[in-house]
């Protein structure tokens, strides 16, 4: 420990990895980064994180390990049902009232962090359910943005094991999965208006024009600044009127707490005024 209390293996190790990986690790809670660091430290036996430096220097693919351990990727369908139940009986009716009466009728859809896209299909699933027979009437756009190249192919790929269905009734796995195996494939016309995409919130650059986006259980492992200015640039990618929508654990901070309105502060769903 040096004399300014930090650790320099610690320091080194960080610095290493933003070089050669891009992910800086700066810009997250340094409990919770020195946390899922551990896991890899420990599961390759290094006794200390200059251990663990070397390791990654003389073999490489402890990368992508350690890439794993560093993003969280915990999804299903529906997850926390009550908020997809707001969001098809209240948010998507909004949203197509509003064009009821346009020539071109668009819905844009993010959701930020989106793992293996679960979260997007699930919400792919919401419109088709509520728009019924309008469904292809509608350019909808849905964009799934997580920085975890893995996760963001199996999500392309759209194939799912029973686990990640466990919240959906049998009619719903019947109209909108193929059956292969123990494994189910989300139906082709839904890949179709899905587009995944690797991005770094912080540091890409920022895309826009949104009706919905949904960044549920991301923003809480950064640091209280990062989260003010990721939640600013979220108010500026929605449209006026769209809707924004967090996670459970999470808060609005800084400028955008005054500038987005509470529309359901139980599901930490706010809207765009303005």
């Amino acid at each position: 420990m040096s004399k300014s209390g930090k650790d320099p293996g610690f320091e080194l190790l960080k610095s290493t990895i933003n070089r050669n990986t891009g992910f800086n690790c700066e810009h997250y809670k340094e409990a919770h980064f020195r946390r899922r660091l551990n896991v890899r430290v420990r599961a390759t036996n290094s006794e200390s994180y200059g251990a663990y430096l070397k390791l990654l220097e003389k073999d490489p693919q402890e990368y992508e390990s350690l890439f794993d351990a560093l993003t969280i990727n915990v999804s299903e369908f529906f997850r926390n049902p009550e908020t997809f139940r707001i969001i098809e009986k209240e948010i998507i009716p909004s949203l197509t009232k509003n064009r009821s009466g346009l020539f071109i009728r668009s819905i844009r859809i993010w959701s930020a962090g989106c793992a293996a896209g679960e979260e997007a299909y699930s919400l792919a699933i919401l419109l088709h359910r509520t728009l019924k027979n309008d469904f292809n009437k509608y350019r909808i756009r849905i964009i799934g943005t997580d920085i975890d190249i893995q996760s963001l192919e199996k999500a392309k790929k759209g194939v799912y094991n029973e686990n990640s269905l466990k919240n959906l009734d049998q009619s719903t796995r019947e109209r909108y999965f193929l059956k292969q195996g123990d494994m189910y494939q989300i139906i082709d016309e839904f890949r179709s208006i899905t587009q995944f995409k690797c991005q770094d919130l912080i540091s890409d650059p920022k895309i826009d024009h949104f009706d919905l986006i949904v960044c549920r259980n991301v923003m809480i492992y950064f640091k209280k600044e990062i989260q003010e200015q990721l939640q600013l640039n979220f108010y500026k990618a929605l449209g006026k009127g769209g809707f924004f929508i967090i996670g459970k654990s999470e808060t609005l901070l800084g400028a955008a707490s005054s500038l987005f309105r509470p529309y359901n502060t139980r599901e930490r769903l706010y809207i765009k005024e303005i």
